[in-house]
């Protein structure tokens, strides 16, 4: 039963952060009229003050045991900035509620992983994680529909108005978890299970003695920088170029992307006998691929179309995720920090490309946006391809993390 639920948190989850992203984006650009320029810049402005605290709020998670309190509260909170966004539409109001999402944005994925693995025995974790992602990428899907009949029909802004209901709903599924169920130090990375011993959390350094680890996050932040702003700007090219659909179109941007998820989420729950390097290189490989092809044609079936590569590359690596970083940080007690720090980095590269793509959009054009984050998501697929070491824990070593040196406890 405490499975269940969590397939309809991640679900409903899914739906309350559906109403965020691209479709803020573009009602800022069409409705409220903002330009492109001043929307990447607000957006990086937002967007790195609050990752920047996301470290600590991994730390936060490794300690608390109120994991469910800490969901509900930030639903409600997500749920009241959506709002915000659309009913007051200035900087000052963008800026803090973007900043409040941004921090948000460190608790939810790594919330829901924390308390999947301490749920689930460490076997069975690859399997557990995968189905959370397709039962995460069911809900972008139909949040994605119902925004955009909603946005077609009535109006930009009213399907931000269903965000409350989507919380209250997350909420009764987040509280049918029994809080007791949760196994607190095996959700850090501590409990040993074949030997029911216990380590004590080790110091924060072993996250810089992690040679995986430190390879990953310097990829991750140049992937975010050539992913992150390429599904906004074919949403905002294609509202531009048919006014009156552009709620429309997003949605069906999303869903595009969201329907090429679910086999990779699939795909992620085979990581034990594929290994994860594979996976993770065709996560990378993706990302140049799309920006290539989205600055060849402007022809919107084409772009849409193109956007089954975002399924491929950002589906594959949100969902690898999780199981990577159980990977590297078993037996440290630092998962939750691990996955802070490395949503900061990332998130580092993921806005100051949206403020860089801006500004390029702004100087000349799409097409050369396109063509300039491709050519920088190359950098990270090599990265991988050279540097990254396969994490899959071999049979002896599986309480082992991934480590450069020695332990050093703190």
């Amino acid at each position: 039963m405490r499975l269940v639920a969590l397939d309809w948190v991640n679900f409903l989850l899914a739906d309350v952060r559906g109403g965020l992203g691209a479709y803020v984006n573009v009602y800022l650009l069409t409705d409220a009229h903002w330009s492109q320029a001043t929307i990447g810049a607000v957006l990086t402005v937002s967007g790195l003050t609050g990752i920047m605290l996301h470290p600590s709020v991994g730390a936060w998670i490794d300690k608390m045991r109120e994991k469910r309190a800490l969901l509900i509260a930030s639903t409600v909170v997500l749920s009241v900035c959506g709002l915000a966004v659309v009913w007051a539409p200035t900087i000052s109001v963008v800026l803090a509620a973007d900043i409040t999402m941004a921090i948000l944005g460190g608790v939810f994925a790594p919330v829901v992983a924390a308390i999947t693995v301490g749920l689930v025995h460490r076997d069975a974790l690859p399997a557990r994680l995968g189905r959370n992602a397709v039962f995460d990428r069911v809900g972008n899907i139909f949040m994605a529909v119902v925004m955009g009949i909603f946005g077609t029909i009535f109006s930009q802004g009213t399907p931000f108005l269903l965000l409350p209901g989507f919380a209250a709903l997350s909420i009764v599924a987040v509280l049918a978890i029994p809080a007791r169920a949760i196994d607190h130090e095996r959700a850090r990375g501590l409990a040993v299970e074949d030997t029911g011993a216990l380590r004590r959390p080790e110091s924060w350094r072993v996250l810089l003695r992690s040679r995986a680890l430190v390879v990953f996050a310097t990829a991750a932040a140049i992937f975010g920088f050539a992913n992150g702003p390429l599904l906004q700007l074919v949403a905002q090219k294609l509202a531009l170029a048919h006014p009156g659909y552009e709620t429309g179109l997003t949605s069906a941007a999303v869903i595009i992307t969201q329907l090429a998820t679910i086999p990779m989420a699939l795909l992620v729950t085979r990581a034990n006998a594929l290994g994860r390097k594979p996976l993770v290189i065709i996560a990378f490989a993706a990302v140049p691929l799309r920006g290539l092809l989205c600055a060849l044609f402007d022809n919107p079936s084409w772009l849409l179309g193109v956007q089954l590569l975002d399924g491929v590359g950002a589906g594959m690596y949100d969902a690898l995720l999780p199981l990577l970083l159980a990977d590297m940080m078993r037996g440290t007690g630092r998962y939750s920090l691990a996955r802070g720090v490395l949503g900061t980095i990332q998130g580092i590269g993921g806005s100051t490309g949206l403020g860089v793509a801006g500004f390029i959009v702004a100087a000349f054009g799409y097409n050369a946006t396109f063509r300039t984050l491709a050519a920088v998501a190359v950098i990270a697929l090599l990265v991988i391809v050279v540097a990254m070491p396969e994490t899959r824990p071999t049979p002896e070593k599986l309480d082992q993390p991934l480590l450069g040196s020695g332990p050093e406890r703190g």
